[in-house]
């Protein structure tokens, strides 16, 4: 099996980066991996923990329409270049974090998809080089209230609320480039969306590269590499299962976005 690295917090607080075990024990790294942290003499036993999103980006910038069948179900030619958008980092959530339903919508839609992680520096990069400082691979759902994303001129408010980006469980080094995507709601066995990733209109490289034109992407870094078809809508209570071979699956569940505590003088 492939190594799977972690980020995880304990019961006192504090957030470590590890190495996952088969027995689901963790071996503590000595820095972020992508930063060169090597394993330590400290391990933490199972149930003494708990999975945080495997990294924590300066930013998550995200690809639409990098599938042809989405964007012909959506109704929109194929882009001729890569279509980006930014998620804030506030947007990040662990497997098994509650999805925020918001009141604002009343149309929110999972799109599952794969994730880069960036490793190095990257800017202006060609292709070539970009492929270098994708560090590893992980899952994510760009979660999408599509009314407001119809509504408004741009994407900000649709992909942004808080709890729209799960991304997890943990990081692999490697995939295969023919991994099959697939998406799960509640219990049902036959999956909504279901591609291989060589299917991307614009590959992980080029992508990396793109972005680095117009951004610096920094180590622990997200890209977002789009969603093939098969997107629809989720509501409270639903639960969101995205599995992607190679890597394991990304478990969320629905729920009504809290109300704001309100303060008293």
């Amino acid at each position: 099996m492939a190594k799977r690295y972690v980020r995880v917090q304990t019961a006192k607080g504090q957030i470590y980066y590890g190495l996952l075990e088969l027995n689901r024990s963790v071996t503590l790294l000595d820095a972020p991996p992508w930063l060169q942290g090597q394993p330590t003499d400290s391990e933490l036993k199972p149930d003494t923990y708990q999975i945080l999103a495997p990294c924590a980006p300066s930013k998550v910038v995200a690809v639409g329409k990098n599938y042809a069948d989405h964007a012909n179900e959506m109704g929109t030619d194929v882009p001729t270049e890569p279509l980006l958008f930014l998620k804030p980092s506030t947007a990040v959530i662990p497997i098994d974090g509650p999805i925020w339903y918001p009141a604002e919508s009343q149309r929110v839609d999972y799109e599952g998809e794969l994730a880069l992680v960036i490793g190095e520096r990257c800017i202006d990069c060609t292709p070539q080089q970009a492929q270098t400082k994708i560090w590893g691979y992980t899952i994510a759902n760009d979660v999408t209230a599509r009314d407001l994303q119809k509504r408004d001129s741009q994407w900000t408010r649709a992909k942004g609320f808080d709890t729209f980006c799960p991304l997890g469980p943990w990081i692999v080094r490697e995939l295969s480039p023919g991994a099959r995507l697939q998406t799960f709601l509640n219990d049902d066995r036959e999956p909504v969306q279901s591609a291989q990733i060589d299917e991307m209109v614009f590959g992980p490289d080029r992508l990396v590269s793109y972005i680095s034109q117009v951004m610096t992407l920094l180590p622990g870094d997200v890209v977002l590499t789009g969603t093939p078809s098969g997107v629809g809508p989720i509501q409270v209570g639903d639960r969101i299962r995205i599995e992607i071979e190679g890597i394991g699956y990304l478990e969320n569940t629905v729920v009504a976005r809290p109300l704001p505590e309100v303060s008293h003088p």
